[in-house]
């Protein structure tokens, strides 16, 4: 997994779209959850992940939850500050 690798090109890539934020779109992105059989297999391969244990395919399909999850905390991140930053107006 290249998460710190590629950390900051998502920041790049999110920072553009975060400037579509809106306060109520904000508070409707940090609302947001994964759905809880999605929420299980993160945690079902993070748990295998930690014992050494992934096949390649899981390694790769694991990869890709972590990078998307990158993208979405970097995006709630800036929905965070554009609250922070509204309630100043």
């Amino acid at each position: 997994m290249k998460t710190a690798n590629t950390a900051p090109a998502l920041d790049r890539l999110v920072g553009p779209l975060s400037e579509c934020l809106t306060p109520e779109s904000a508070r409707r992105l940090l609302a947001l959850k994964a759905d809880p059989k999605l929420q299980a297999r993160v945690d079902y391969l993070a748990g295998r992940c930690n014992q050494g244990l992934l096949t390649p395919e899981q390694r790769a399909e694991y990869g890709n939850y972590v990078t998307f999850g990158t993208f979405v905390a970097i995006l709630k991140s800036k929905a965070r500050q554009l609250l922070v930053n509204s309630q100043g107006e």
